[in-house]
């Protein structure tokens, strides 16, 4: 009497293998597209902060805020505003700074803005409240007043409600 050895899988154990991966999939790719979005968004506020320091030293030097990124006057004399892969423009007026998102952003998150608006707290120094964040200073008072259209789960933690 011959025995035969079973080699390989059979059509069932291959056919579960399967259905578990892509059960694993249908979780992951809506999670893993969240944290892809949330990346594009934090590139605005890379590129806000060199703005946010342009603000800053104009506040310090004019004690008022500047109301455009280019031009003379109350400007920032920006030759290039800032923007990158995600980010169509950056802009600021009266103590707000408005990150617009375009170019190659995920379509959930094209065509919003996140704000930083500037707090002033008690010793007159300034502070940034990011997005839908109400999170002031001790005794501050907001002064900018640019409005967050990105979804609240796309925004970066800090910058969330």
């Amino acid at each position: 009497m011959r025995k035969s050895i079973q080699k390989g899988f059979t059509l069932i154990e291959l056919m579960i293998v399967i259905a578990i991966i892509g059960i694993l999939a249908a979780i992951a790719i809506p999670a893993y597209q969240d944290y892809t979005i949330r990346s594009q968004a934090t590139e605005g506020l890379t590129l806000a902060g060199s703005v946010q320091v342009a603000v800053a030293d104009y506040y310090a030097q004019n004690g008022s805020w500047p109301t455009a990124m280019t031009g003379g006057g109350t400007a920032l004399n920006y030759t290039n505003p800032p923007t990158g892969n995600y980010v169509s423009s950056v802009s600021t007026s009266g103590g707000a700074i408005t990150v617009t998102y375009g170019n190659k952003a995920n379509a959930a998150l094209s065509g919003s803005t996140l704000s930083l608006n500037v707090a002033l707290t008690t010793a007159g120094d300034l502070a940034w409240v990011c997005g839908n964040s109400t999170a002031l200073p001790s005794g501050g008072s907001k002064i900018g007043s640019g409005g967050t259209t990105a979804a609240n789960k796309y925004l970066p933690k800090n910058c969330q409600a």
